[in-house]
């Protein structure tokens, strides 16, 4: 049991720092195209948040999803799934600050509910 906390928990902190990357990426994507306008062309490609946003549900589809079956609280998925939802909207928007705006959102919200998950283990 305690094995299978700590798998868990493992998964749940990957996908907080892949969260970390993702908010990472967005702000420092804007101050760079802010400062260099003219490298923005591969850092905004929509292919790049799109396979971003594959990796983000993929683990928080196993981090989540494990963490409901193993203590039975399916608020952090919920929320984490809201977070998700977020994300996925942001790509529909035109690049610029509500793209921005929106993407952080999402994946604050996806990451607190990694670390409610993370913490309904424990």
């Amino acid at each position: 049991m305690l094995a299978q906390v700590t798998r868990n928990w493992s998964i749940d902190r990957l996908a907080i720092a892949v969260s970390g990357l993702c908010l990472a990426h967005c702000l420092g994507t804007a101050v760079f195209l802010t400062v260099l306008a003219s490298a923005g062309g591969v850092l905004v490609s929509p292919h790049v948040h799109e396979f971003g946003l594959v990796i983000a549900m993929a683990l928080a589809a196993f981090g989540l999803g494990r963490g409901v079956l193993q203590h039975g609280f399916a608020m952090p998925a919920w929320i984490g799934s809201l977070g998700l939802g977020v994300m996925a909207g942001s790509l529909s928007i035109p690049h610029g600050f509500e793209e921005v705006a929106f993407s952080i959102l999402g994946v604050l919200i996806v990451a607190l509910g990694h670390d409610l998950n993370r913490r309904a283990v424990i």
